[in-house]
């Protein structure tokens, strides 16, 4: 049978189009036809017809906080977030709970040992999941076990590092339902009044802070927070985020204090233990000459090793706060932090800002020059032999190598990783004289290090 021609498709159009009822209305009548049309469209879109429709599909986002005359809204907010974070607190696992898994995990180890690490294979590891219960199920995941999978030939992990990393998880989340406690606003982030809170309650739960006065406590209070406050608000906002506090060591190094056998060497690196903490107060108190509770510049002139510039701390009472040119504790502590962390971007930040005269965002070489010609004078005044600003500006920009050769911003010098040299060589005699005295100085210690070994060899 032969196959049936297909008409072309210039055919089937043509046919169509020659079908179509031709639109005998004049122009005029499709205007307003159009007129009607929009009209209609535009009176439904302002009385919001569709409104409903677009609030079923857009989730809402925003929930107004309460004011502060909304006494029964404040109080609801309060009573709602005390009962989340209760319920959050129970789903965490406690001594039992830790220690049953600690049981089994155990129990299902499989050999070889590693070392001295006992293993467990992703078989055992979904069993031990599987008979820990509900609390444990976010722990026992692929993706866990593969982030404590190492080089073990037998594709396992270790018990005590999974271990661990439940117990980290498990401390962080406690330790952030603690912390939310404090939150007043119930925003994600603390005041100092909330962290001053939240550390004078932690206080006596710290065996090594047992020795101190209550009379010192506030004191003390004092000189932890602002350790918080000065690297986790760097823009001096007056809060910090609790994922913030969270995220950096201060608070490991705050709650290192509950070991009762903390050595010496440990306390006295650590802000926030007993010793450092009178260490700091107690040079202030011997700045402090006049008794008066505060500092002057002549007083602050005595600070560490008494070689601070004139000009640099004419910078310090002119950017910093203080009460009838004087300096309160508060404001001393930003100082010390500075000073004593130069390496960090926050304290260079601080250094950076006196150092920044003109507020122009970078330093230039007039800025270097005038910084630099108070060493100088103190170098005449000891008696020390003259160096040439010439040498010490080629010296620094070497160092930093800023990306605009004439400008030297605060990026550079944290990129460089000079900038607590650089900031020293500025501010500080005694920082400008280590600079210059480097090579003698690392040649004594490798000589003073050769003696200890030869009286070793003896």
């Amino acid at each position: 049978m032969a196959k049936e021609k297909q008409p072309h498709w210039s055919d089937i159009l043509k046919r169509r189009l020659a079908n179509t009822k031709k639109d005998e209305r004049s122009e005029e009548e499709k205007k307003a036809e159009e007129t009607e049309l929009f009209t209609k469209y535009y009176t439904e879109w302002k009385e919001g017809g569709d409104k409903d429709k677009s609030y079923k599909t857009i989730p809402r986002f925003y929930y107004r906080l309460p004011a502060e005359d909304e006494v029964l809204l404040q109080k609801l907010r309060e009573e709602s977030r005390a009962v989340f974070l209760q319920r959050k607190s129970r789903e965490l696992l406690d001594n039992e709970e830790l220690q049953n898994l600690w049981f089994l995990l155990d129990k299902h180890q499989v050999p070889p040992v590693s070392g001295e690490e006992a293993m467990i294979s992703y078989e055992a590891y979904l069993q031990v999941g599987e008979q820990a219960g509900p609390k444990c199920s976010k722990f026992f995941t692929a993706r866990v076990y593969a982030k404590l999978l190492h080089s073990d030939p037998y594709g396992r992990i270790s018990i005590m590092q999974f271990f661990n990393y439940v117990m980290r998880k498990v401390w962080l989340h406690q330790t952030r339902i603690g912390l939310s406690l404090y939150d007043v606003a119930g925003q994600g982030h603390l005041r100092e009044s909330d962290l001053e809170n939240y550390i004078l309650e932690l206080i006596p739960t710290l065996p090594q802070l047992d020795g101190l006065e209550k009379s010192f406590y506030s004191f003390y209070v004092c000189t932890a927070v602002r350790k918080f406050f000065f690297f986790l608000d760097p823009l001096r906002t007056g809060k910090i985020k609790i994922q913030d506090i969270l995220a950096c060591s201060f608070l490991d190094d705050l709650l290192e204090l509950r070991d009762e056998e903390l050595s010496k060497e440990s306390q006295e690196s650590n802000w926030f233990s007993a010793p450092s903490a009178l260490r700091v107060y107690g040079q202030y108190l011997n700045l402090d000459k006049d008794h008066n509770g505060m500092l002057s510049k002549e007083e602050l002139s005595r600070y560490g090793t008494a070689t601070l510039t004139s000009v640099f701390l004419d910078r310090v009472f002119q950017e910093c706060l203080t009460y009838d040119g004087e300096m309160d504790y508060k404001t001393y502590l930003d100082f010390v932090l500075a000073l004593e962390n130069r390496k960090e971007p926050a304290a260079l930040q601080y250094i950076f800002k006196l150092l920044d005269m003109e507020n122009r965002g970078y330093l230039n070489v007039f800025s270097l020059n005038f910084f630099f010609r108070a060493i100088q004078e103190q170098m005449k005044v000891h008696g020390q032999e003259q160096v040439t600003f010439q040498d010490v500006k080629d010296e620094i920009y070497d160092m930093v190598k800023p990306k605009d050769p004439y400008k030297i911003t605060l990026q550079d010098l944290v990129n460089s990783c000079q900038g607590d040299t650089v900031t020293s060589i500025l501010i500080d005699l005694n920082g400008f004289w280590t600079y210059e005295n480097r090579e003698v100085l690392v040649a004594s210690d490798n000589d003073g290090s050769s003696s200890t070994a030869d009286l070793d060899d003896n």
